[in-house]
């Protein structure tokens, strides 16, 4: 392998990694339990980006009139626009990382068809350096590359799954819908109650839903859930009552 292929290697190796890809670096069970959580968390995140935006949206346009149907139209731009937005987000950025792991895994075929004895030594020092004996690693790596070389090689080098490649399709809708949930709230809130209480219900319920995404997220991420409850709720109280000022004062003028 040259120096040329060993700094690609690296490099495409660094960029899945930091879009999520490598995860527990060996196909594992408790990689892919790992990567479905991680999906989930994304989910519980863009959920409380839909509450939190659509709920300083809807609170200020409520600051600046009292009209039902200016509320739900802004409500509404305020949803399609941010959930459209983050859909684009997540298409191009899991984009890019499955043009990476797609890369990555051309590079490991041409470099087993070029180079096999080299690999299969790199191959038997990634094992090695996981606990394994030399004579141990040294005849697994043998017994995974007779089996299949380049899955062997993405897996245990590249932490990476060739038959489950990250899906930017997939990534997009599952944004689309967890802004769009998340959005629903503050703004069914807000059309539905009477204008003398819309605002104090709609804070109520989203600081209420703010806190179950804390709790949430904690959960899933194995942190302190108060600390994650407080920051939820500190940011959208921020939100919707700086919003809030604003529209009010808009509204006078």
């Amino acid at each position: 392998m040259t120096e040329d292929d060993a700094s690609g290697k690296a490099l495409t190796r660094a960029h899945i990694e930091a879009h999520g890809g490598g995860g527990g670096g060996d196909g594992s069970p408790s990689a892919g339990i790992s990567r479905r959580l991680n999906w989930l968390r994304a989910g519980v995140l863009g959920a409380n980006d839909g509450i939190i935006s659509t709920a300083g949206l809807v609170v200020g346009v409520a600051g600046a009139t009292t009209s039902r149907s200016a509320i739900l139209a802004a409500g509404v731009a305020g949803l399609l626009a941010g959930s459209l937005s983050m859909a684009a987000g997540e298409y191009v950025s899991v984009s890019s990382q499955r043009d990476s792991e797609r890369a990555a895994l051309e590079m490991e075929r041409r470099e087993l068809a070029e180079e096999p004895e080299a690999e299969l030594e790199e191959l038997a020092g990634l094992l090695a350096a996981r606990g394994l004996s030399r004579e141990v690693a040294r005849e697994a790596a043998e017994q995974l590359t007779e089996r299949d070389a380049l899955r062997a090689h993405a897996r245990v080098e590249l932490g990476i799954n060739p038959d489950e490649l990250a899906n930017p399709w997939h990534a997009a809708f599952a944004s689309f819908v967890a802004f769009t949930v998340g959005a629903l709230l503050p703004l069914v809130a807000i059309v539905l109650t009477g204008a003398s209480v819309r605002v104090p219900v709609t804070a109520a319920a989203v600081l209420a839903a703010l806190t179950l995404c804390g709790v949430l997220s904690a959960r899933l991420g194995g942190a302190p859930a108060l600390r994650a409850v407080l920051r939820n709720v500190a940011g959208g109280a921020l939100a919707m009552a700086v919003t809030y000022a604003v529209g009010t004062w808009l509204g006078t003028l």
